[in-house]
């Protein structure tokens, strides 16, 4: 059976998140204007600031409260260095600069390339052009990732959503109706999508373009188990994650910066209003129950949604305070 283009090529969409990592280590030192779980006190000294090890381990504990344990400094031994780990069903993850590694793979820790943990903005900044220093980065990025990359951790993620094999993921996956189609999700965000449905119908009864947005949903995709195109790193959509919603008209704009690149060589210079924007209703709704919005990653992916309450955190947002 031929796969249609958009299974084929919207199941990549978790691709733009692992680009999105240059932007973890500026973030390291963004300030946090807002208030959330993990933020230090008022008062706390210059020096005494949490390290980026201690903000994520803190934010994931936070981010999902049922499923990582705990979040501590290891002190380390057996020549190992002391790290900051996460406790999930029993073992430690080590932040390992951003990987996340069991114990025994600490000493592998070049072989994998960080997990994306980033900060996340709570609207999307006025479109500016990028600068030449800017367009010369995308390109550059852009060629990097023609020519693979290395492997993004998957333990961590493979132990907290309890799939380490397609198999194993595929147990965890129920059908849920959303918004009049079905999709197939984890079952432990199932409740989250519900919510989220709930507040958008809410809000198509008020907002004519809502509902037009509803009306004009074509295809939703959810669970898949396959590597991000062109590398070896794990898809959030193999976790059952990630959601895909395309619309059955684009109305000449873009979704999804990889197809865009088919037509548009610097996709990356396509402005807001040639884009396909959810209506900002929808967009605050997914997002006030831990799901990231793809058109907010500078590889851009306007159809996709995914499920990282630890993002918000991380970036000082109380998801209770966006509802």
């Amino acid at each position: 059976m031929k796969i249609p283009r958009f299974i084929a090529l919207g199941l990549i969409a978790a691709a733009a998140a692992a680009f999105i990592v240059f932007a973890a280590g500026a973030a390291a030192a963004a300030p946090r204007a807002q208030y959330s779980p993990i933020q230090e006190s008022a008062g706390e000294a210059e020096e005494a600031r949490p390290t980026r090890a201690e903000l994520v381990t803190k934010a994931l504990a936070a981010g999902y409260p049922g499923r990582v344990e705990k979040a501590e400094f290891r002190e380390g031994r057996g020549g190992i260095s002391g790290d900051w780990a996460v406790l999930v069903r029993g073992e430690w993850y080590y932040y390992a600069g951003g990987k996340l590694l069991p114990e025994e793979l600490l000493d592998k820790a070049d072989d994998y390339s960080p997990i994306a943990f980033y900060n996340y903005q709570r609207e999307l900044p006025a479109w500016r052009e990028p600068s030449a220093e800017q367009t010369a980065r995308f390109g550059e990025m852009a060629a990097n990732r023609q020519r693979g990359t290395r492997r993004r951790a998957p333990h961590f993620f493979d132990a907290l959503w309890r799939a380490h094999d397609r198999e194993e993921s595929y147990q965890r996956v129920k059908s849920i109706r959303f918004l009049g189609h079905t999709v197939a999700v984890h079952y432990g965000i199932l409740e989250e999508l519900s919510l989220v449905e709930e507040h958008i119908l809410a809000a198509a009864k008020a907002d004519p373009q809502v509902q037009s947005w509803i009306s004009n949903i074509s295809e939703m995709a959810g669970w898949s188990w396959r590597n991000v195109a062109n590398s070896q790193s794990r898809s959030y959509h193999s976790y059952g994650v990630a959601i895909d919603i395309l619309p059955k008209s684009l109305g000449g704009r873009e979704t999804y910066w990889l197809w865009a690149s088919e037509r548009k060589p610097d996709w990356w210079n396509i402005p807001y209003e040639d884009r396909f924007h959810p209506p900002d209703a929808v967009i605050k709704a997914f997002e006030a129950y831990g799901f990231v919005w793809g058109g907010k990653w500078p590889y851009f992916d306007t159809m996709h949604f995914e499920y990282r309450p630890e993002v918000f955190f991380l970036s000082g947002m109380d998801l209770s305070a966006l509802r």
